[in-house]
């Protein structure tokens, strides 16, 4: 993928002490019974709270098997935890459609040759075109 490729930085996001206090209300406002833990189903009812979304079954059970076996759910450090690696990921991939729907000046839902050149022109003008066809078309075999 071309942001791989370019080192895309790795995201380093603190949450807002407000939103930091949502998620904390969030996970008591599930933990409805004062348990100290979310079980799976109350994690699914702080997902759709906070992310708008009931995660699938799949999503589900790689949360639930990361928990510590000697807890009966997920303790509120690691919802916190979560809850920030899913916003980090939210908020990267909203970068990435920022920066498609700016190479795709046209609208089409895709990136021809020519918009690509375009935006290389401008984003990284001294780039030679043979690195901007071998990206384009997904090849690792620059080297310059």
């Amino acid at each position: 993928m071309f942001f791989s490729q370019a080192g895309a930085r790795p995201r380093m996001w603190e949450a807002s002490p407000s939103e930091h206090k949502k998620w904390v209300e969030v996970f008591k406002a599930c933990d409805e019974e004062n348990k100290g833990y979310l079980s799976r189903e109350d994690f699914k009812v702080a997902v759709v709270m906070l992310f708008g979304y009931k995660p699938s079954k799949i999503e589900a059970d790689a949360v639930m098997s990361s928990v510590d076996p000697n807890t009966s759910g997920i303790l509120l450090k690691e919802f916190l935890d979560i809850v920030r690696k899913k916003k980090e990921a939210q908020l990267y991939r909203n970068e990435i459609r920022h920066i498609f729907t700016a190479f795709d000046r046209h609208y089409r839902g895709y990136l021809t040759l020519e918009d690509f050149k375009k935006a290389f022109k401008q984003v990284a003008p001294k780039l030679s075109e043979r690195i901007i066809l071998e990206v384009f078309s997904g090849t690792n075999n620059f080297q310059e």
